[in-house]
Formats: structure tokens, sequence, C-alpha cells
């Protein structure tokens, strides 16, 4: 049964917020209890998981995210990726010492395969893998999925979604924020001191970890440059540097998304290639990758989000915060911010954006618009996601 909007808000809730980025680390769940309507009366983290995707399951979701990809293996992949979400769900639950029966819902941001923000007159597209139906099936729980596409049918970029969230954690803070979130991709979201929802700036800056990550394995067989360290035995190749960042995208004004379709195993074979060719060792070439992601944020930072105030500090998550030699690029380029953590926050890093699909999913459920369309371009706010009943 899918209750009533008005009826939802009536009682604290129980939320499993499921996310899987494009680091393709592995899926995060939170279970999170919310009270009250948006914005909630308050809210508790009850437990955090990750399942990690091993070697074989990441690079089958890597083969899927490519345009060669078959429909066959792209329809089972949808089932297989539904069975891990609803796995994750579970965990969580079960490390809450709860059952399903004393949690409300799911809502599962899915793995992003293939993104298209609307382009020269072209309508934008965007597909989500891992079924909700398989969720809703395997966990009893009503389950909240496929967030993007309603924002894009609006006429936004489907993307970013997670300012919702960061509007609700953090816009009480007496200071000017840009929350930073390096993952496969990096975004950002600026949340001016005493800004409203409609102050929000927000999009995605280009590659987080991505590039740095298909370099790693290329060159070490490694899923990445764990802690930075083959990066940090090199030296950034200023000029390679200077060209990797004349491209497009980093000039382009926001409403801007991007993902694995322009930085993905093309791109970063692009960039070896020409790091070869100049005659770089892989430690040089990972310590210019690195830069590239330091320099397009702070680039960015410059470009877009100076010029609506200031910012008075910098709240870095996703994987990236775990690099410290992209950490001290981005702090060098970046001079007089203080850079701090979720955790300086009270939340955990790693579970943060599962944590804001559960808000988004709450918010569904309420009946209240999740997009942002100062972030999204869309032309009118919506509520996001489709709805599958539990058992």
């Amino acid at each position: 049964m899918i209750p009533s909007p008005a009826d939802w808000p009536t009682r604290p809730r129980r939320i499993v917020g499921l996310m899987s980025g494009t680091s393709l680390d592995g899926v995060d769940a939170a279970l999170v209890e919310i009270a009250g309507g948006i914005p909630p009366v308050s809210w508790k983290l009850l437990a955090f998981h990750t399942r990690p995707y091993t070697a074989a399951e990441r690079a089958r979701i890597g083969e899927m995210s490519g345009e060669m990809v078959s429909l066959p293996a792209l329809t089972a992949g949808n089932m297989w990726l539904g069975e891990l979400l609803a796995r994750a769900a579970l965990a969580a639950i079960a490390a809450a010492g709860l059952t399903p029966a004393e949690v409300d819902a799911v809502a599962s941001h899915g793995q992003t395969v293939w993104h298209m923000p609307p382009a020269a007159g072209r309508p934008g597209a965007t597909l989500q893998l891992g079924e909700p139906c398989v969720i809703a099936e395997r966990t009893g729980l009503l389950t909240v999925a496929d967030f993007r596409p309603r924002d894009l049918a609006a006429g936004g970029q489907g993307a970013p979604l997670v300012p919702f969230a960061d509007y609700l954690l953090f816009h009480g803070l007496d200071t000017s924020i840009l929350m930073l979130n390096i993952g496969g991709i990096a975004n950002v979201t600026y949340l001016p001191r005493g800004g409203s929802p409609a102050d929000i700036l927000a999009f995605d800056t280009g590659p987080g970890n991505m590039v740095i990550d298909a370099l790693a394995a290329h060159y070490t067989g490694a899923p990445c440059d764990r802690d930075g360290a083959l990066a940090a035995r090199g030296r950034v190749h200023e000029a390679l540097l200077v060209a990797l960042l004349e491209h497009p995208y980093f000039a382009a004004p926001p409403p801007k998304s991007t993902g694995r379709e322009t930085f993905g195993a093309a791109y970063a074979a692009a960039v070896r290639r020409r790091a070869e060719a100049a005659g770089l060792s892989p430690a040089d070439t990972l310590a210019t990758a690195a830069a590239l992601t330091a320099a397009s944020i702070a680039d960015a930072a410059r470009r877009f989000v100076l010029p609506r105030g200031a910012v008075e500090e910098v709240i870095l998550g996703g994987g990236g915060r775990y690099n410290p030699t992209l950490v001290r690029l981005l702090a060098a380029r970046l001079p007089g911010i203080p850079l701090k953590t979720h955790e300086d926050y009270g939340i955990p890093s790693d579970a943060k954006e599962a944590i804001a699909f559960a808000f988004l999913g709450h918010a569904a459920l309420c009946g209240v618009p999740q997009n942002v369309p100062s972030a999204t371009g869309a032309r009118h706010p919506a509520v996001l996601g489709k709805i599958v009943p539990g058992r």
C-alpha cells in the first residue's frame, strides 16, 4: 500500500538510502530515522553498511556502462544489480539490530550506466539500473527509485540531486560553505550564508577519482592509487595539465552535469597516450591526473562560485578525501579556505550520499519536490522518484 503524503510524516520513519556511484566501489546503505516532514524535525543515522564490489562485479558494471553493451547484458544486469542493492539494504537493517518489519521504506539511487544531459536542442536522457521491483520483493518494503528522469522531463539536467539534502543538513550553519564531493565525478554545492533553496548553486566540476583510478588500474593493476602514493612520487607536467584543462566542459557554465560518458575509460586512455608521448613516467602521469581534478575544482570555484559570494569553508566528502596527494593539491589551489570534512559536523563522509537518498525518498513520500531548479536547470520544482509498493 502506498501511503498518503499527508499521513507519511505523522510518525518517525525508518528509511534505507542506497547509493552506487561512478567510482564503482560498491553499494552504500544508510538506515536513517527521520521525524516530521520536510524540513524534518530531527533525524539520526541508525546504521551504515558498505557492500564492496568485487573486481569481476566492477568489470561487469563497466561493461554495462559502455556504448557497445548488448541488450541481454543490460536487461540481466538490471535485475542482478537489484539483487545486490536489496542485499545491502537488508545488511544495513540487520546492522541496526532491526528486522524489515521495523523499517518503512527503501530509497535507491541505483547505478547510473548512461547519462546524457540536454544539449543543442536534444532532450536529456538517463538510465539507472538496479530494478526497484527486486528490492521491494526481497525486502518486502515500499521502494522509491529512479529519481533523475522526472527532472530531465522538466527540462533539467537530472543532476545533481544531492543539493536537496545538502540544504536540509547544512543550511542552518552561520557561514557560506562549498560542499565538495569527490567521487568518480567531482561535484559542488554552494550554500551561501542565510540562503534559501533558490540561492543554491550546484554542478559537476569534472573528473574526480575516475581518471586517477583508470590510470592506476592500467599501471598497477590496483583499482585505485591508494593514499595517492604513486602520484606523490611524481611531478605534475604543467604543459599537459594546461592542455587538459582546455576541455570545453570546464568552461561551460552551470547548470551542467557529466559522467563516465565524457571522462570515462576512453578519456583516461587519451590522457595516458598524451602523457606517454610526452615521456611521462606512471608516477608523473598520476600526479598530473590528480592535479587535473584539483585544478578543475578550484577553477570551477573561481569561475562560477566566487562571483556569487564568499566561500568561508569547504566541506570535503567522497572517496577523494582519502587521497592525501589530491587533498594537498586542492588545498594549494584554494589558499585561505579551510578544508573540513563531514565528520567535523557529525556525519560519516562515507554515508553522506546514501543518507541523502534516504532524505530524497522521504520527501517523495511526503509529496515534496526534491529537485533544485537553480542547480539542475529544470523549469519548475518536481517530485522525483517512482514508487513500488512493498509486500
